[in-house]
Formats: C-alpha cells, structure tokens, sequence
C-alpha cells in the first residue's frame, strides 16, 4: 500500500514557530515516526510539503494512480481552499484530513473545514499522535474497502 503524505503552509517551521500550540517536534521528526509506524503497517510512503497552495494540487495530481491514499496537514488551505477541495475529489482517492492543535478549540476561522467534506474523516488535536491515527485510520479503511 502506497500512501502520499501531504503537509501544507508553514508545516515547514514546525519546531519553531508557536510551539506553545505546535510541539517542539520538527517536520523531519513527524516524518520519522510516520516511517516507523508505516513500516509496521507495510505501507510505503511518500512526503510532501509546500507553502504554495498550486504545488499542493500538483503533487496530488500527479501521484493519483502511483498511491492507494492521502494523509493531508492542509494548514491554513482547511478553512478556505476550494481548488485543494476540489483537487481531493478529483482524485478520487481516500483521504485523512489531520492537524497537530485542536481547531476547534481555537479561533472560530479554524473550526470550519472545506476539505472535511472530501475526506474520510478528521483528527486534530493529538500532536503528532494525529498524524499516526490518521495513517492508522487511512491503511485500516483503505484495506477494509475497495476504492476502485
């Protein structure tokens, strides 16, 4: 099972940006623990990151018959890209939407999601942890379902 692992807008300065709300914890160090865990799981991964919302679609476009699946961090692109909404459905592949803080316990911005619609399903507010139930979530309905 191949798994494309998307991070998007600012994700590249975990570790130091807010880390009141973000962790100290680095993108590189997200990556490893989701290799370890991917590595049990018998999953292959492949990661992304970009701040520029057209090099996301991109990404996801090019990868769509390479990969079984998506695990997105959308950052900001949650509550107000329609093109990464769009560019999800397109692709027709199952996908995770996570975040690091809980948005729903923060700014009222933050609480609406417009890709939630096109996803599986949401997890937030669990650190890093939300990026390993979210691949453990993506591998267990990605083999529990045909999405052919």
């Amino acid at each position: 099972m191949k798994i494309l692992v998307v991070n998007g807008p600012n994700l590249n300065l975990l570790g130091s940006r807010e880390r009141d709300i973000y962790g100290g914890q680095t993108l590189a160090d997200v990556q490893e623990k989701l290799q370890e865990l991917a590595d049990t799981l018998g999953c292959q991964l492949f990661f992304f990151q970009s701040n520029h919302e057209g090099e996301l679609l991109d990404e996801i476009h090019s990868r769509r018959t390479m990969v079984d699946g998506i695990l997105i961090n959308p950052g900001a692109f949650t509550h107000y890209s329609y093109a990464l909404r769009d560019g999800i459905a397109a692709v027709n592949l199952p996908c995770v939407e996570i975040h690091i803080s809980n948005v729903h316990a923060r700014e009222s911005f933050r609480r609406e999601s417009v890709l939630a619609p096109v996803c599986l399903g949401q997890i937030s507010g669990f650190g890093l942890h939300s990026y390993l139930l979210g691949l453990r979530a993506l591998v267990t309905s990605i083999s529990e379902t045909s999405y052919s």
